[in-house]
């Protein structure tokens, strides 16, 4: 029954225009600034989170800010949001509530963020390809809604839109993977893509506006 269910959902979704792909040697590539090109993603399990572990690779030219990863309910805009202030300055955001980390980058590299988060002692991790940026404390006891909107390429103001051309990403972004518990990330490996709730190797999604999905060079 459950594996009907689970059919008749993803026959769902392929009806709407989602897209479900191994997207391993791929990349959406973000042509130029937009108040509309987006990419939203449909999680394999909808459910409250206590914790989470995110990683993403990008690459941009980018100096102002921009938004890599935008979860949205209907209450709360910026349920989780990992958002670029400038270049080396991220700012986590969970339950409206955001904490920065700084580290010092090249603008034009390529970068490998993971970010975990554990309600139970309120602590949020970041690590930059690879290396530890820091801990701090964000939004002990929260948890974060089931029901989501989650989309690459813009911030969310409002569930599902109100898109900011001057906040849109530019460049290209891969590897995105989402579990609903901490990864410990000193063992994170670079080619990892196996999260229970987003997973690189089988994404559901739907690409809007000017995106473009090519092989990584």
């Amino acid at each position: 029954m459950e594996k009907l269910l689970l059919g008749v959902l993803l026959l769902t979704f392929l009806s709407e225009g989602m897209t479900q792909k191994d997207l391993r040697g791929k990349v959406f590539i973000f042509p130029k600034e937009s108040n509309k090109a987006h990419v939203s993603l449909i999680p394999r399990v909808k459910k409250p989170l206590k914790s989470f572990t995110l990683c993403l690779k990008a690459s941009t030219d980018l100096t102002r800010s921009y938004s890599l990863f935008s979860y949205s309910t209907r209450s709360t805009d910026n349920e989780l949001l990992l958002f670029v202030n400038k270049v080396g300055e991220y700012k986590l955001y969970i339950g409206n509530t955001g904490v920065t980390f700084k580290v010092s980058l090249s603008p034009y590299a390529s970068i490998h963020l993971c970010v975990s988060w554990k309600s139970a002692s309120g602590i949020a991790e970041l690590r930059v390809n690879g290396k530890p940026v820091g801990r701090k404390r964000l939004r002990k006891g929260y948890s974060l809604g089931a029901e989501a909107s989650i989309i690459l390429g813009q911030e969310q103001h409002s569930f599902g839109g109100r898109f900011d051309a001057k906040q849109s990403f530019v460049g290209k972004i891969w590897d995105v993977s989402l579990w609903d518990h901490v990864v410990p990330l000193k063992n994170m490996c670079s080619s990892c893509y196996n999260g229970n709730i987003l997973n690189w190797r089988a994404l559901t999604y739907k690409a809007r506006g000017y995106v473009v999905v090519k092989p990584k060079l």
